[in-house]
């Protein structure tokens, strides 16, 4: 190889790269053709230079001229191709993520409480007002806690009001009532004590408009020293002019339940007919919300209270028939159906 040829070799790579570079599309295409040209090892430069040995020495140095100026020619070309394709690159990101401050904002869909959880928390604010603290007792519970600590033995006949559902455990049942949170408040804290125990409640039974075999209720349990019937009655008519209204009218009547001696019914006055007496309260004018009385003996004994130097009271009350009544709903079933059209009313 001469020098003549060799120099011939050098201007025809300058004269291919340069035009390809200029149309190479991206960067990934411009990083190519720099390793086809200008790589080391396998570069077409690279190449081309192995020939240089083989020319007499006097004609070396003319040949390196050229080979630095194919060099620079083409690391000039890859260099503007690289700064025009980054900012093509950049112009086009830009453009891709282009905010418009002024478009109005997507909706964010508000969720809201399940009205029966909504009825609960209105329930413990209220009472929260006379320091009573909320507690979560277990779902399931056991013979013992759910009926004989409550003064309800095996063969007592008021086992017959609740239609038990038992568990693949030893001794184990879904739980009937919140009651057995007093056994287990009683047990884990002194006296004085004020708790509110919310939860969920199993039974077998037939759906219907008034009955479900899975509902709310909200045990109340106070125990201090000298309280006494009065201390319920004022409670419960705080109770229910802060959930109903101050002019609600309210009544006790005697009842009956195994863990409260004595033992009453709450009434309100109806909230349909205005105490005037409709098919919704069975034509007497009153609406039964919960039921109450004192602290059993048996059952401050089994909570490991003194009943002589202590005395409570208990109440108990359905929250799906408390949320019916705030919200005039007819049927119980809606509150369990998921029906968001029912449930979008409560945002």
């Amino acid at each position: 190889m001469d020098l003549a040829s060799l120099t011939a070799q050098l201007q025809a790579l300058r004269a291919e790269a340069l035009p390809r570079i200029a149309a190479a599309p991206d960067l990934a295409a411009i990083d190519e053709l720099d390793l086809h040209y200008l790589g080391r090892k396998g570069g077409a430069l690279s190449v081309l230079m192995r020939g240089i040995g083989a020319l007499p020495v006097e004609d070396r140095p003319r040949v390196g001229v050229v080979v630095n100026e194919v060099r620079q020619a083409v690391e000039g070309a890859l260099g503007a191709a690289r700064e025009g394709a980054g900012a093509a690159a950049l112009a086009a990101r830009l453009a891709a993520e282009t905010v418009d401050v002024t478009a109005p904002a997507r909706e964010i869909p508000r969720g809201a409480l399940h009205p029966i959880l909504e009825t609960i928390d209105r329930i413990a604010a209220i009472f929260g007002q006379f320091g009573f603290v909320s507690y979560e007792g277990p779902e399931v519970e056991t013979d013992a806690t759910n009926f004989r600590m409550l003064n309800i033995p095996p063969d007592h006949p008021a086992r017959d009001l609740w239609d038990t559902l038992y568990v693949d455990v030893p001794g184990g049942l879904l739980r009937t009532h919140t009651s057995p949170g007093q056994i287990r408040v009683m047990q884990a804290e002194r006296p004085p004590i004020r708790a509110l125990l919310p939860g969920r409640c199993f039974r077998y039974e037939a759906t219907d408009a008034s009955h479900a075999s899975e509902f709310y209720q909200v045990e109340g349990l106070m125990v201090d020293e000298g309280t006494n019937l009065a201390d319920l009655k004022g409670q419960l008519v705080e109770f229910a002019h802060a959930m109903f209204g101050e002019g609600t009218a309210t009544r006790f009547r005697p009842g009956y339940y195994p863990f409260t001696e004595p033992s009453v019914a709450f009434d309100i006055g109806c909230l349909v007919c205005g105490g005037s007496g409709c098919a919704a309260c069975g034509r007497t004018g009153w609406m039964t919300i919960l039921g109450a009385g004192m602290v059993h003996p048996v059952v401050l004994r089994h909570g490991g209270i003194d009943p002589e130097r202590y005395q409570g009271f208990a109440f108990g009350m359905g929250v799906d028939r408390i949320a019916m009544l705030r919200h005039g709903v007819t049927d119980l079933r809606v509150f369990l159906d998921g029906d968001l059209r029912f449930l979008e009313q409560f945002r």
